[in-house]
């Protein structure tokens, strides 16, 4: 190595002013967006849901079913090879939750028909 080639300053190459803060990109800045990215626009609920006091009134209360996977049952075991059973299993455990939250909300939402 010569004297000249020591003392002159090393090139950096594009990747490497990168790799000195890669883990916090937005270091000291007031929001968090990356840049080039817009905020998301504000949304009026009432637009987006629509005017609640539009809504019918339920004729009739909600009734909570027997057997929550009777329907999907009489189309058959699931179509997973060998793991028929266990697919069952989950689904059934989904399919009553599923029905245990419907019934949740129409208790709250008081369209069970009790007082």
């Amino acid at each position: 190595m010569t004297e000249d080639s020591a003392k002159a300053p090393r090139k950096r190459s594009r990747s490497s002013y990168r790799k000195g803060n890669s883990s916090n990109v937005n270091a000291g800045r007031k929001n968090s967006q990356p840049r080039g990215r817009k905020a998301a626009p504000k949304v009026d609920p009432v637009e987006f849901w629509g005017d609640p006091e539009t809504l019918r009134i339920a004729d009739e209360a909600v009734e909570h079913s027997g057997d929550a996977r009777a329907l999907i049952e009489s189309l058959g075991r699931p179509p997973v090879p060998g793991q028929e059973t266990a697919a069952q299993r989950w689904f059934t455990l989904v399919y009553e939750r599923a029905a245990f939250l419907a019934g949740a909300l129409a208790v709250a939402g008081e369209l069970d028909g009790s007082e």
